[in-house]
């Protein structure tokens, strides 16, 4: 099946900020194991933050496109005990998920743990887009070789497709980047959809202290948001679930 995810409304970053390719943005900010700070903002707000950009700031660029189309599929058992651990803040939770990258169709397999310090560590397996939506033994060996033995892993089946467009910045000085994404879709198993269409989840990225970006935002009175594609997703959708880490989020923005 090939995906087809549409962007709606302008590009970001189009016009104010100079390129960088997909390499050189790995080369420069890569930043697999790093701490992420997550806010949601209207996009008048977001749009002069864009327009406060240091003229050094690079937006990615691939062939001309600089928003792209992501779906997600993520991983959890019956139970929902990944979804249960991050509710109940287990220390060494994880979460498994497929990424489709939808206009290159590249698709991997990805792990993010979660240390002890709140830094998250993500891991990386080149997967069949076919096959985003179940886990194969291979699948299954790479969980296990990242997490250890868990009985949760041979349980795992698709729970929630999330679908967005993201466009990603990086400050070459600091090396730390941020990502956008708009028109969050997310679909449970029995085909319900939640949508966030109004607002733009900001994410940092950064090794170890608050980017520029984290400072701006805070100057305007922006604070991280508890927010998780999956687990609020999944709680918007299903209220029933226990969600006291985000029920301020649930409650203003969905």
């Amino acid at each position: 099946m090939t995906l087809t995810i549409e962007p709606i409304g302008p590009e970001l970053g189009q016009e104010n900020t100079e390129p960088i390719s997909l390499s050189e943005l790995n080369e420069l900010a890569a930043l697999q194991t790093r701490v992420d700070r997550k806010y949601i903002v209207d996009r008048s707000l977001l749009d002069a933050f864009l327009d406060s950009l240091s003229p050094d700031a690079r937006v990615l660029d691939i062939d001309g496109r600089r928003s792209f189309g992501y779906e997600s599929v993520y991983f959890d058992t019956p139970e929902l005990t990944l979804y249960r651990a991050a509710a109940h803040r287990r220390r060494h939770r994880f979460k498994v998920r497929s990424r489709t990258y939808v206009h290159s169709g590249l698709c991997m397999l990805e792990v993010k743990t979660k240390g002890g310090r709140g830094e998250t560590a993500k891991h990386r397996l080149e997967y069949c887009e076919s096959e985003r939506d179940r886990l194969t033994s291979s699948g299954c060996k790479f969980v296990e070789a990242t997490v250890g033995q868990h009985r949760a892993i041979e349980a795992l089946a698709p729970v929630l497709t999330t679908n967005y467009h993201r466009t990603t910045f990086v400050d070459p000085h600091t090396r730390t980047r941020f990502t956008c994404d708009q028109n969050l879709a997310c679909t449970d198993w029995r085909g319900q959809t939640a949508c966030l269409d109004d607002a733009v989840i900001v994410e940092t990225k950064s090794a170890h202290s608050p980017s520029p970006t984290d400072h701006w935002l805070w100057e305007h009175g922006i604070r991280p948001k508890r927010i998780s594609k999956y687990c609020t997703g999944l709680a918007a959708l299903h209220p029933d679930l226990p969600a006291n880490r985000w029920h301020r989020t649930l409650q203003t923005h969905w």
